[in-house]
């Protein structure tokens, strides 16, 4: 996350488009699909979708999933309250449910550090089925 908190208000003209589009999609999207959805909008080149989404992540507005290559909006409400994200991302009909856990977070973190490591990023993801597609296979 950024050093300072930006709030939804301070957010430019192409973020808040990127945002709110993320936020109403049914999973996630990739940056060529944003770019696609967004031409209305005034949208050309991808430079204008991978610029917004690099400023959303810095302040936790969105998540990149790095087994999709895609984006999804951060669950929590402000984007600014957690310090450790896990992702459930479903094989079957694509629904990424998230997870964040201050405690585990900072239980990951020392377990890391301890072993004189430097973390930038961590990325947790779990690939699997999610209760509604395993409902319907039984």
């Amino acid at each position: 996350m950024g050093s300072t908190m930006t709030t939804r208000t301070a957010l430019t003209r192409n973020q808040l488009c990127v945002l709110e589009k993320l936020e109403t999609a049914g999973g996630p999207l990739s940056a060529y699909t944003l770019l696609d959805q967004l031409r209305e909008s005034g949208f050309r080149a991808p430079l204008q979708v991978y610029r917004a989404l690099d400023a959303l992540m810095k302040e936790g507005f969105v998540h990149r999933l790095e087994s999709l290559n895609a984006f999804v909006a951060c669950a929590a409400a402000d984007g600014h309250s957690h310090s450790m994200t896990a992702f459930a991302i479903c094989d079957e009909c694509g629904q990424v449910t998230e997870f964040s856990d201050h405690a585990i977070g900072h239980k990951l973190d020392d377990w890391v550090r301890s072993s004189g490591f430097a973390p930038k990023k961590a990325v947790i993801e779990f690939r699997g089925t999610c209760a509604k597609c395993l409902a319907r296979a039984a």
